[in-house]
């Protein structure tokens, strides 16, 4: 699937409206809550949230963060 999304002012933000389509394939609807992430090649990937996904998440950066120097030596 491939759209192409018009950005529109709302209050002092911009904001993408998302067609039903998209709404459909996402299984979302208005009120729902969305995560966007980094993908390759600097693009962004838009997916449902999922509150325990979101809590690993935060797991894994607190130790990444914790540990950044052990993580770097391991790394060369």
């Amino acid at each position: 699937m491939i759209l192409e999304l018009k950005l529109r002012k709302v209050g002092n933000s911009v904001g993408v409206i998302l067609p039903k389509e998209a709404l459909a394939h996402l299984n979302v609807e208005e009120g729902d809550s969305v995560t966007v992430t980094e993908g390759p090649e600097g693009s962004l990937r838009l997916s449902p949230h999922k509150a325990e996904v979101a809590r690993q998440m935060e797991m894994v950066q607190d130790v990444m963060k914790r540990y950044r120097h052990t993580m770097r030596e391991l790394a060369k």
